[in-house]
């Protein structure tokens, strides 16, 4: 199959062999509702010889919206074209990738929430009914040219679905938020890594690095390719339990999974702000950490843990997080 790609810097984690991946949906673990109501539809509409419905996948990074996307196309047997939203500059630039589909292909757009709004306009008739409209020349000479598309499935993801606007959500058929992964899923997904790198491990290890990821497989992967490090280099390459937690402390991560960045957040409102509440601008500031980055990467996973709840006030942080911390519960101040 010829994927053709575009791509940008956003859309390569530098972590992730792209052999990690996997291809259809029989080696994609983890989310089962999610892919069985999108397998699914990817059956019916090849049993009717018909684009699949356009696609909107939401939720945290790391989660697999990419590789989701990737599994689709293959599932299709069409190929897939990548782009990053802040990269679709102009709306000659979608003009030129929409044109350029062949029946049936799939498009992804990652981040789909940072096209321009400009650009993001031009998807509205394309989605609906493959056409796209051109303006050629300037000012009173200028003319609308409309330009019909072969019928192509559209897929955005995004970790901010609330910055979605509501004429773009309407056009997507199916959507679906992926959530966290369980423990069990994880130990799955490290196994498969762990075969797929010919590289032993004790299964009290395999389930600590899932215990310590966040519910994420790309950071299960991720730790997984730290420890193997340390086994190379402290063993004989075989993964044990004790290599494992040695690495994971070396890495701070902690048995919650959580890492400096995330103490850093809770710390800094207990002692600073007395556990909250706090704006998230005011926090990001204190710490010298971008919002967005918080919002989208740090704050999904204390929460999902019970670590910080949302008030219309602000961010607090919970008497959980408290004892995780080994930090005297005071309250929050109100």
């Amino acid at each position: 199959m010829d994927n053709r790609i575009i791509t940008s810097d956003l859309l390569v984690d530098e972590e992730i062999d792209v052999t990690l991946r996997p291809k259809f949906f029989s080696d994609y673990i983890g989310q089962k509702d999610v892919k069985e109501m999108i397998q699914i539809a990817v059956q019916a509409a090849k049993k009717r010889n018909e684009s699949l419905d356009h696609v909107l996948l939401y939720g945290p990074p790391g989660l697999g919206k990419t590789t989701l996307a990737q599994v689709i196309a293959n599932e299709l047997e069409v190929s897939i074209k990548s782009v990053s939203g802040p990269t679709v500059e102009r709306t000659g630039d979608l003009a030129a990738i929409l044109t350029s589909l062949e029946p049936g292909d799939v498009l992804f757009i990652d981040e789909i929430h940072r096209l321009p709004k400009i650009v993001e306009e031009i998807l509205y008739s394309s989605m609906e009914d493959y056409v796209i409209d051109i303006v050629v020349g300037k000012d009173s000479g200028a003319k609308s040219i409309r330009v019909d598309l072969s019928p192509f499935t559209l897929i955005g993801a995004t970790t901010r679905f609330g910055d979605l606007t509501g004429p773009l959500r309407d056009r997507f058929g199916i959507v679906h938020k992926l959530e966290f992964y369980n423990t069990k899923d994880l130990e799955t997904i490290c196994k498969r890594t762990a075969g797929i790198y010919e590289c032993e491990a004790e299964a009290k290890a395999i389930l600590e690095l899932a215990k310590r990821s966040r519910g994420t497989p790309r950071i299960v992967n991720r730790l997984f390719r730290r420890v193997r490090d340390f086994a190379d280099i402290l063993g004989n390459g075989f993964i044990t339990f004790d290599i494992t937690t040695t690495a994971l402390n070396k890495l701070k991560i902690d048995e919650k999974g959580l890492d400096n960045k995330d103490r850093e957040y809770l710390l800094g409102i207990i002692e600073k702000y007395q556990g909250g509440p706090v704006g998230i601008d005011t926090i990001a500031t204190s710490i010298s950490e971008d919002p967005t980055t918080l919002e989208d990467v740090y704050e999904p996973y204390l929460i999902q843990q019970g670590f910080i709840s949302r008030t219309p006030r602000g961010r607090i942080v919970t008497e959980k997080a408290y004892k995780h911390l080994k930090k005297s519960f005071q309250g929050a101040m109100f």
